[in-house]
């Protein structure tokens, strides 16, 4: 893993995500790419700046940069290779541009958790950046002071689509030498008899090259209460997902289900595109 995007808005949270960036990069010599996207307000009709004048959007990249320069000399930093962006644009699309120009491996955002997806670090935009991005984005809720990945939920009906995201799962797991508990969570509106499941998920692993798993069917009320619950059973560390793009989530974590998993589950949550 060469470089990790930890987009800011100088929040608490914001922090808690940089600190475990931190921890990642000096366990994987990473390089930290600290984005902040600056979109400045749209009052008026003016045409250059939308209606901030050029002075005035100076002063805000100055204070921005002044910022980020301040965030940077934090002492759990120290050692590791720090760039810092202020980039003008719509956070969705800053996000994704600057991950390509630096080839980002990894996205780690942090996340208020427990007041809806709308009240994630860059708001209703961090939805877009979980659905759409092609790359890995962990999600963090809290501050963590000694990030673990031992044992990671993989949650998945273990369809032909699930193989993409579950590379890119994997290749976060042979950082860590993570054990990866891959659940089925049957439910009465998604019930599939246990041999059925067995299958599916034997037949899964069977295309991939991994000795330390588990595979668990778990039953529950609802997909997102089975995944939470089946997590804090196990004592995971991290709950994988999978995302669908710009058609939604994942027929497995349809609408309601995905965003609730995201936004109500305390653990760190690691999406993955399909």
């Amino acid at each position: 893993m060469k470089r990790i995007l930890v987009p800011t808005d100088f929040s608490e949270h914001a922090e808690d995500a940089l600190k475990v960036a931190s921890q990642i990069a000096k366990k994987n010599n990473s390089e930290i790419i600290i984005l902040h996207m600056l979109e400045l307000p749209h009052q008026s009709n003016d045409a250059i700046m939308g209606g901030i004048s050029i002075p005035e959007s100076m002063l805000f990249m100055k204070k921005a940069n002044e910022m980020l320069d301040e965030v940077s000399s934090r002492s759990y930093l120290d050692g590791i290779s720090i760039t810092e962006v202020v980039k003008m644009d719509k956070p969705i699309h800053g996000i994704t541009q600057i991950s390509k120009d630096y080839e980002v491996d990894l996205i780690i955002m942090g996340s208020h958790g427990s007041s809806g997806i709308e009240e994630l670090l860059i708001g209703s935009n961090t939805e877009k950046v979980v659905r759409n991005s092609e790359i890995p984005v962990l999600i963090i809720k809290k501050n963590i002071s000694n990030f673990n990945a031992t044992n990671i939920v993989f949650a998945s009906d273990f369809s032909e689509e699930a193989k993409k995201p579950f590379k890119k799962l994997l290749n976060f797991t042979n950082l860590f030498e993570s054990k990866l508990h891959l659940v089925t969570i049957c439910t009465p509106n998604s019930f599939k008899p246990t041999h059925t499941s067995e299958k599916a998920m034997q037949d899964f692993v069977s295309q991939f090259n991994i000795s330390n798993y588990t595979t668990q069917i778990y039953n529950d009320t609802n997909i997102e209460k089975g995944i939470i619950n089946f997590s804090n059973k196990i004592n995971a560390d991290i709950i994988g997902m999978c995302t669908h793009g710009r058609t939604g989530f994942a027929h497995f974590f349809n609408g309601s289900i995905s965003e609730g998993l995201v936004n109500h589950a305390v653990k760190p949550v690691i999406t993955l595109k399909i």
